[in-house]
């Protein structure tokens, strides 16, 4: 329902277009506060670089953040991703991620970070927490923080948006009539402009998820994802319908799909059911960081990697490395 209101043709957003003016008129004041000096906004030591969006839902920032983190790898930085853990129910914070940290504790999107990337991770609601904990730990050059762009309590240095290239800003309302945290206009102050899939229009960067090889969640077994047999394809993401997509594209023999909520919390009496023995149940990878535990053996996810246009790439990491030779 919500998501025919926002991205389709109905007029019932209508009937919430008072509640998205108050919802505008907050955020606005927010801001406000930062910009006229009555909040004073926390500076980091080191560079951060903020990977946010505009719109509710998986636009794509986490194969985003796991490529700035590895292409700055590659420059020679020490790079940390910090993160608000949504979803994530830490006993205290800021948390430090660990390979025995569950993703109840600290949300799914950083545990699958943490895990690709290897590098230090911490989620805390207040961002500041956060880098202040890595900090303490590591000899960092330089952070990304992983969504955040609307948290003005922390001054970024780079702030780089990510669209859906295919559905955009639906009706372009704020919440709750339509899918924006903020208003169009925010792109003129951003730094860099990603779409996911789609086309790209002037000054934004084109980026796509590049599927690699199915990962067996029990053994480790890999394999190309088309040759899984009889597949039930679920996901609880954004966006599901992008994956199911992709596994049709990569000729994938979809029998059946299920669709769970973002951030789904997930049991083995849950998923048990939807996939007989001679099937595969082949889920994201944001879904198979919370079912390792009780795996079984006809489980399966498919890690997406972004892929961008050479020239773009590199000139959008120098900019970012270059936020490591200012003097603050």
């Amino acid at each position: 329902m919500i998501d025919r209101i926002w991205f389709g043709h109905s007029r019932l957003y209508l009937l919430l277009l008072p509640f998205s003016w108050l919802y505008g008129l907050i955020t606005w004041l927010i801001r406000l506060s930062y910009r006229s000096g009555l909040r004073v906004a926390w500076r980091s030591p080191v560079p951060i670089v903020v990977v946010g969006n505009l719109t509710v839902g998986g636009n794509g920032k986490t194969p985003i953040v796991i490529w700035l983190v590895e292409q700055l790898k590659k420059r020679g930085l020490q790079v940390g991703v910090v993160s608000r853990g949504y979803c994530g129910k830490s006993g205290k914070y800021p948390l430090i991620l660990s390979h025995h940290t569950q993703p109840e504790e600290a949300g799914d999107e950083p545990v699958v970070i943490f895990q690709r990337t290897g590098v230090p991770v911490a989620v805390a609601p207040k961002r500041k927490e956060a880098i202040s904990a890595l900090l303490k730990k590591h000899p960092l050059d330089l952070l990304i923080a992983d969504d955040g762009l609307q948290h003005y309590a922390l001054k970024r240095d780079f702030e780089l948006v990510v669209i859906d290239g295919i559905r955009r800003f639906g009706n372009a309302c704020l919440l709750p009539a339509g899918p924006m945290r903020e208003n169009i206009t925010r792109l003129h102050s951003v730094d860099a402009i990603i779409i996911n899939g789609g086309e790209a229009q002037k000054e934004e960067i084109l980026m796509q998820l590049r599927p690699s090889q199915a990962v067996n969640l029990v053994t480790g077994e890999k394999k190309p994802v088309e040759e899984l047999i009889s597949v039930i394809a679920m996901a609880g993401i954004g966006h599901p319908d992008r994956f199911f997509m992709m596994l049709a594209q990569l000729g994938v023999n979809i029998i059946k799909t299920q669709i769970f909520s973002d951030h789904q919390h997930y049991t083995l009496s849950t998923l048990l059911p939807l996939a007989k023995k001679t099937q595969s149940l082949c889920m994201t990878e944001k879904d198979a960081v919370k079912c390792k535990a009780f795996a079984q053996p006809n489980w399966w996810y498919l890690p997406v990697s972004a892929d961008f246009p050479f020239v773009q790439s590199q000139k959008l990491l120098a900019s970012i490395e270059a936020l490591c030779h200012r003097i603050y």
